[in-house]
């Protein structure tokens, strides 16, 4: 069956610390966080789109509000866990599920970067 998958970039501003790490990322410290999110289809719309891309945008750029320009280690549940690469695009794909998924799309993966040599993707 073919497949469509469809993805946005984006990026936010955060601080944050690994607590019980041995190195320099147990100590304060910020990124300039890059986002990339796919999401897939098999069917298109009326207009055969599979999801408007402005859609995506929006609802990426509302679910990164709580973490922009924040310190990570203060907004649960990272006040709790730690505000890994991976944490952090799990509990964004894990919102971003609840914001698009229906019975045509998909969440497919969010890619998280904490610089342009360091990512994580994160698969549901």
């Amino acid at each position: 069956m073919p497949r469509y998958e469809l993805s946005i970039e984006t990026h936010f501003s955060a601080a944050h610390q690994l607590r019980g790490y041995q190195g320099d990322c147990a100590r304060l410290h910020g990124h300039n966080w890059h986002v990339k999110l796919r999401v897939e289809c098999t069917e298109l719309n009326a207009l055969g789109m599979g999801i408007d891309y402005k859609t995506m945008k929006r609802e990426v750029k509302a679910a990164l509000e709580k973490w922009d320009h924040y310190n990570l280690n203060d907004i649960p549940p990272f006040d709790t866990i730690n505000p890994t690469s991976e944490n952090v695009a799990r509990l964004l794909c894990e919102e971003m599920q609840q914001r698009l998924n229906n019975e045509r799309i998909r969440v497919s993966r969010v890619e998280i970067a904490e610089t342009c040599t360091a990512k994580v993707i994160y698969w549901p």
